[in-house]
């Protein structure tokens, strides 16, 4: 909605933005009939030639603000449009200065956060002018702390383009040093020997109850997936805003070992509640097709407790009389008996993409961005860029590199087709531990759907790759 004001008053309208916080605002969306809009970059932050210190007056840093009062002696002008008072200055005493400046010319200020809006968000007609002085000495009051926490966030928002942490403690496993996280030798072997749990057996509880067990560092389990996903341990920062930049500090994961992780974490998303971490290798796997229900695992000791059964049932059969339990290690052995016969042909009858010539797309992207980067220095070195907007830009170049790159580390990290000739021979399954063994089901199926037939049962194997 376009508010009118009166044609023979002159409105324009006045922005400062700090790109270290926010992106600027399109200049022609402000829903007023406006006749010109200054807009100025914080200290550092522009772009034109010649190189600029962040001690510059700020008078100098706001070139287009002493261009809007130039223009206001010669143009006579109604209204000056800002989006909050804050962007008049950095301190109290220059934003009084500046609204000093417009009311020697006898020019009003209206504020867009302090006008009425409708329940759409649209703004309404203008209030009186009683009201808008009065809404201008509270803002005034309210702008000390306002501005406190914008230096803050500057503060943190500098830090950020240098690569360096952010505040708070350091993440277990690491302590503060002058230039950034460095690596804790008295705790790092700890979580190294986490990482390492979760990798042999893919469990997050396993790997908690091991550190309880070897170490006595008791921590929960949602702490545990905490430092799964933490990029700190991958030698990456990840900030507020949501970018990562990479390789900022030593890391205690390696790439591969990283991949790995994510990969197991999302693959245990699949699954029930606890039964990425149960000991037995069907856990979560197998479904009943008669009642649709889940199966678990139950154990049964013998009257003398010299043998223990183990039996499949349902865990939520509605019907009656209720589907019956089944023998656990057959189901198992008819498990391996079928991959060993169905995988073959369920890879064979697949289209898969070309990991190949993805990964020379993502590496090739990466390499690009990496030319930008290598172009920044030559381009401050000759005055073409201050090294406030060169480190600006090298962040968000980082960012979006580190974003290629977590692409390229989601990959399958082997041929699939290359792996299935080890993989469908029965002694290979037969070899494993129970525990290894859900390792490799779990890479493998999505579900397992057990047939019942009059008194018999039969099996149907549903892979990760299968069409729905």
């Amino acid at each position: 909605m376009v508010i009118s004001l009166d044609k023979s008053m002159r409105v324009v309208a006045y922005i400062y933005t700090d790109p270290l916080l926010e992106s600027a605002p399109d200049p022609t969306t402000w829903g007023w009939e406006i006749e010109q809009t200054y807009q100025d970059l914080a200290v550092g932050a522009g772009a034109s030639g010649g190189k600029k210190s962040a001690r510059k007056p700020l008078e100098q840093a706001r070139s287009q603000w002493q261009q809007l009062i130039t223009d206001c002696q010669t143009m006579p002008t109604g209204w000056v449009l800002v989006r909050q008072l804050e962007e008049l200055g950095e301190s109290m005493q220059s934003v009084g200065d500046r609204l000093a400046q417009l009311e020697s010319l006898g020019i009003g200020l209206i504020c867009l956060d302090q006008l009425p809006a409708d329940a759409e968000g649209r703004l309404q007609t203008l209030p009186p002018a009683e009201s808008l002085q009065a809404e201008m000495l509270k803002r005034l009051q309210e702008m000390q702390m306002a501005q406190r926490s914008r230096r803050i966030r500057q503060g943190h928002a500098r830090n950020r383009v240098k690569a360096l942490p952010p505040p708070g403690k350091a993440p277990y496993g690491y302590r503060r040093g002058k230039s950034g996280y460095v690596i804790d030798r008295s705790t790092a072997p700890v979580i190294k020997d986490f990482f390492e749990q979760f990798l042999l057996y893919g469990t997050v509880r396993g790997a908690v109850r091991y550190l309880a067990k070897r170490y006595s560092k008791r921590i929960s389990v949602s702490t545990g997936q905490r430092w799964l996903a933490n990029p700190v341990y991958r030698g990456d920062l990840e900030y507020q805003d949501g970018n990562r930049i990479r390789n900022t500090h030593d890391a205690i994961l390696s790439r591969d070992e990283a991949a790995q992780i994510d990969r197991l974490l999302r693959r245990n998303r699949r699954l029930p509640r606890r039964s990425a971490s149960a000991p037995r290798s069907l856990a979560g796997l197998v479904f009943c097709s008669e009642c649709q229900s889940s199966m678990t695992i139950a154990q049964v000791t013998s009257h003398r407790k010299d043998r223990d059964y183990l039996y499949l049932r349902p865990t939520q059969c509605a019907r009656k009389p209720k589907c019956k339990a089944i023998d656990y290690d057959a189901v198992l052995q008819t498990t391996i008996t079928r991959i060993c016969e169905d995988l073959p042909k369920a890879i064979a009858g697949v289209e898969l993409p070309d990991l190949i010539r993805i990964k020379q797309g993502i590496g090739g992207a990466i390499a690009a961005k990496q030319g930008l980067l290598d172009q920044l220095k030559p381009l401050v070195e000759t005055g073409v860029l201050d090294q406030e907007t060169a480190d600006l830009r090298a962040y968000k170049v980082r960012s979006e590199m580190a974003e290629l790159e977590n692409q390229l580390a989601q990959l399958p990290p082997v041929d699939l087709k290359a792996t299935v000739q080890t993989v469908s021979l029965p002694q290979f399954w037969l070899d494993l531990s129970e525990t290894e063994r859900r390792f490799y089901f779990r890479e493998f199926l999505r579900q397992i759907d057990l047939i019942r037939q009059d008194k018999s049962w039969n099996l149907k194997l549903i892979f990760f790759f299968s069409p729905p």
